[in-house]
């Protein structure tokens, strides 16, 4: 069993364990709730070296919140080194950093996403566990971007606007 601390804001509020099982990890968080005038919901984190991944919404007992879940070791891979918990509150969004991109061909080195990425506009793109996203803007009048890997991709929203949302690995492999 490891401990790490459980933050809100940079100070210690409770304690992330974890717990090897075969090709699984439990993870244990208990943290003091802050007093919230609002009652609103907290949401308990783990975050890498690398990156961060959701554990849950901590289950209040009076003023002390817990969750206890499983993640394989596919999903807690791309954190990397583990450095601590977190607590935030339950409908903060992550920051995201979506970058303009003129060129979004220069990204990759694969002959055909260049080719099809050629002359594409108002795309977007962002570094995320070791993946690089990119987000061609969404319009249902006109044709689907990236029609080939239409299975790969998700519709969102980023800063009012639809966009057509892909992810790509180390070697340029799409990603579901």
């Amino acid at each position: 069993m490891d401990k790490f601390p459980l933050l809100k804001d940079g100070v210690s509020v409770g304690e992330l364990t974890t717990e090897r099982e075969s090709l699984y990890t439990w993870f244990t968080a208990r943290s003091s709730l802050p007093k919230d005038p609002a009652g609103g919901l907290w949401c308990a984190w783990i975050v890498g070296d690398k990156g961060e991944l959701r554990l849950g919404i901590l289950e209040p007992s009076g003023n002390v919140g817990t969750i206890r879940r499983r993640f394989s070791d596919r999903m807690t891979r791309p954190l990397g080194r583990l450095l601590r918990g977190e607590i935030r509150p339950a409908g903060a969004q992550k920051t995201e950093n979506w970058e303009a991109v003129t060129a979004p061909e220069r990204l990759f080195r694969a002959p055909w996403l260049r080719q099809r990425l050629k002359g594409a506009q108002g795309a977007l793109t962002r570094t995320e566990n070791g993946c690089r996203c990119l987000a061609m803007p969404y319009d249902k009048g006109k044709p689907f971007p990236l029609t080939t890997l239409f299975c790969f991709a998700h519709i969102r929203t980023i800063d009012g606007k639809q966009y057509v949302v892909y992810a790509f690995d180390a070697n340029e492999n799409p990603i579901f």
